[in-house]
This record gives structure tokens, sequence and C-alpha cells, in this order.
């Protein structure tokens, strides 16, 4: 048996099942590297899609994105340990297999990575990536370490899925930045595809940490929105910068929030700008109970 026939044969015991040693009549579930290569043969292109499961419609818009472009799609889901901090919600960080499946079959993803800590990070492993530039400040300042623990993530995922183009939600605005800024440092062969935010009826992003939200603080947070959505109007506006970021930070106190931060940024670099000039994007972060809120909007 030939190196490619013993693979579609591989493929074949895979949880989804290939027709005619191409197309999949249902989801592929890959779980060993061994499983991951076969499918992705038998595949052959991909949009790609990772994620730390917990799915909901703002990954799912992912994945709705990533097949309108014509190539099947190939999602992930790994709890990345090396991206939280020690006091950070890792083992607290919400999973569910068995519905983010279901979501993505229905959502018509034609494989699923379910990788273990020790396929991503095998015992002898010695390699980690370490990125300036964009993730330096903000998050980087707040989370030490958690960009070098994406970034590496991430290329090993595009290492593992050899993806076309991989598609990542603009929630997390500096990741994306961070990830474009390591595909282009790199030269790694994928385009980055970000996709707006989606946001529930009263303007809050969609999060897998929102569902820690307590009543009473799931109907305080849509004010950082708000907050967000005033302040760039008036920066846009020729408000003075500082005395707009600080009137929005306490909108937010009021809000019953903790402000990390509220800052204007230049929107690919992540460098704070003391004056509104394009490309510019509003960012901030914010604790509200035990739930910590990402949000950016575009300004001018």
């Amino acid at each position: 048996m030939s190196f490619l026939a013993a693979l579609r044969a591989l493929a074949q015991g895979l949880d989804g099942r290939v027709q005619n040693g191409q197309n999949p009549r249902q989801m592929m579930i890959a779980r060993t590297l061994q499983e991951l290569h076969a499918a992705r043969e038998a595949l052959g292109p991909v949009g790609f899609v990772p994620t730390m499961g917990a799915l909901h419609a703002g990954h799912l818009t992912l994945v709705a994105t990533a097949k309108a472009a014509g190539r099947p799609v190939a999602a992930s889901i790994f709890v990345n340990p090396t991206q939280f901090g020690p006091k950070e919600d890792f083992a607290r960080y919400p999973r569910d297999e068995k519905g983010d499946l279901e979501k993505l079959e229905a959502a018509g993803c034609a494989l699923v990575w379910l990788p273990g800590v020790d396929a991503m990070y095998p015992p002898n492993s010695a390699t980690t990536i370490t990125i300036g530039g964009p993730a330096l400040q903000w998050e980087g300042a707040s989370r030490p370490g958690h960009f070098s623990g994406v970034a590496t993530v991430v290329a090993k995922l595009f290492g593992q899925i050899r993806p076309e183009a991989a598609y990542f939600g603009e929630k997390d605005w500096q990741q994306v930045q961070v990830v474009s800024r390591m595909v282009e440092d790199l030269a790694l062969p994928v385009r980055v595809v970000p996709v707006p935010i989606v946001r529930e009826a009263d303007g809050l992003a969609l999060s897998s940490r929102n569902r820690y939200l307590s009543e009473p603080e799931r109907k305080a947070a849509p004010a950082l929105y708000a907050a967000l959505t005033h302040t760039a109007q008036e920066i846009a506006a020729g408000k003075e910068v500082a005395a707009a970021l600080h009137r929005a930070r306490q909108s937010l106190a009021q809000a019953g929030m903790v402000p990390d931060y509220v800052a204007l940024v230049h929107a690919q670099t992540l460098e704070p700008l003391a004056s509104f000039a394009a490309p510019a994007r509003l960012i901030a972060a914010a604790k509200l109970g035990q739930v910590r809120l990402l949000d950016n909007v575009p300004v001018g």
C-alpha cells in the first residue's frame, strides 16, 4: 500500500468519513497528529478557525466567513495553558466539547483538531516565540507571557493545519495584530483574515467568559461598549483625547467596573496616540465582578 493510500485508509477511521477519498460526508475529528495528517491530505486547501472552545455565535461567524471563501473549513479546540498566567482562569475556563462539536458540524465545518497538551507541547519541546511590537503594551503588560503563549500555539497550529487563510475575531483586536505581525515577520504562508465583532442586541461583545456574569453584572456589561462608542465619537469630533479617555474611565467606574485601560492607539502597532490620527482604534479592558471584559471600536 502506498503512503497516500495508507493515509486515506487512516482517514476512513476518523470520527468522520471520507467519501471518494476527497469530500467529507460529515465532519472529521482528529485527536492525534497521525489522524490530523490523514484528514488534511483528504481535504486539500482549507480555511482555519482556531478556538479554545466554549463556542458562541462569534466563533460560528468565523466558520461561516471561512466557508464563504469556498474552501473546506478546519477548526481547532484547544485551551492553551501557556497563554494563561498563574492567577488566571485556565482551570475554570469553560469547556463543552460535545456542544462545541455539534455546533461546528451544524455550521458545516469539515474537520476539527482536538489535540491534547502533549501533542502541542511534547515533553522535549524547547522552542517558543517571543514577540515585541504590538504585543508589548495593554494585554501584554497586564498579562505577562500571554502573547508569547498565543504566538507559540498559533504558529504550531499553522504548522499542523497548513491553512491558506486563518480567521480571527476582532474582539481580541490586539491578538489579531500580534498574529498578523508574527505571520509577516516569519514569512508564514497563511493569510490572516480579521472578522468584525459579533455583539448582543445591547452591544455587549460575545465572549465565552460572558457566561460567568451574574444577572446584575450582565445588565451592567453593555456600559463598556456604550462608553467606547461615545468616546470614539468625541475624539473623532475633535475633543481632547486625554480628557475623553478620562471621562470614559469614570463612566466605567460608575457602571461598577474596574478599568484596566482605555486607550486610543494606532490600529496596527498598538502605540498610544495623544491625538487622533488614522488608522486609530479605541481599546479597553475592565473587570466586572470576576470577569475581565475586552472591547474595541474604530475611531473616525
